[in-house]
């Protein structure tokens, strides 16, 4: 088994301690609950729909897409993981997938069997109540998904979209000053905000017209932070940044 090493864990950690405080001896018990770390290529999924899995996996290095298709074989994606989150937590408790977790780009993860999660809910009741709060988190940024596609403008939406990846990528220690990795193809956009290739490139470039940001070769810099907030309408409120005992 490839044991990962610890400073793989240093987006989760950078993600929790914005929201909350964990002790060493929990920060110890995440590393020893840890398995195996797995490598998957693009477009490779790691967990597929209708799977019954026996581990949940925290991304530690690349962005993953929860996603969904239907009949005619468009796909419909409902959610983006960035290093340091849980992509398919739920499955703990679910048990089953309803949905598939897609690789954008090249990827790290570590998986952590539910037998050791079970131990944590057991035997560590405030790391149980964290990891609780992920899964909460992850239905926050959903409703606010819900919202930006039923209520904003396409261009509301992207800016929006972008304005989240920003902050969540800052959070998890991943931002370089005003820049991060965005590593979706347009047509992958497309897919997260429910818009054809075609209308997601003109949306795209009336964004980059207005000087609010640049998306070149994987990356996003943000130009002008305050008009990007204002373009998108957006509050942070729903990502939970505040540093509160759990």
């Amino acid at each position: 088994m490839v044991r990962p090493r610890p400073e793989a864990f240093e987006p989760f950690f950078a993600m929790v301690s914005v929201r909350d405080t964990l002790s060493d001896a929990e920060r110890r018990t995440i590393l020893d609950a840890a398995g195996q770390r797995r490598s998957f290529a693009p477009g490779e999924d790691i967990v597929d729909q209708g799977d019954r899995p026996s581990s949940s996996t925290l991304l530690t290095r690349g962005m993953t897409a929860r996603y969904s298709t239907v009949e005619d074989g468009g796909r419909q994606i409902t959610g983006l993981h960035l290093a340091g989150d849980f992509v398919d937590l739920h499955s703990f408790p679910l048990k089953l997938m309803d949905h598939a977790v897609t690789a954008i780009g090249p990827v790290e993860v570590v998986s952590f069997p539910h037998a050791r999660l079970v131990e944590i809910t057991e035997r560590h009741p405030h790391l149980t109540r964290v990891l609780w709060m992920l899964t909460l988190l992850d239905g926050a940024i959903h409703r606010q998904w819900m919202v930006a596609k039923g209520r904003l403008t396409a261009d509301e939406q992207m800016a929006h979209l972008f304005c989240e990846q920003f902050v969540r990528a800052r959070t998890a220690g991943l931002a370089a000053g005003e820049s991060y990795p965005f590593p979706l193809t347009q047509a992958e956009f497309g897919d997260a905000l429910g818009l054809s290739q075609v209308h997601t490139n003109r949306t795209l470039q009336r964004l980059r017209r207005s000087g609010a940001l640049d998306w070149e070769g994987g990356v996003v810099t943000i130009h002008n932070w305050p008009l990007l907030m204002e373009l998108a309408q957006f509050d942070p409120t729903y990502l939970h940044l505040e540093k509160l005992p759990r």
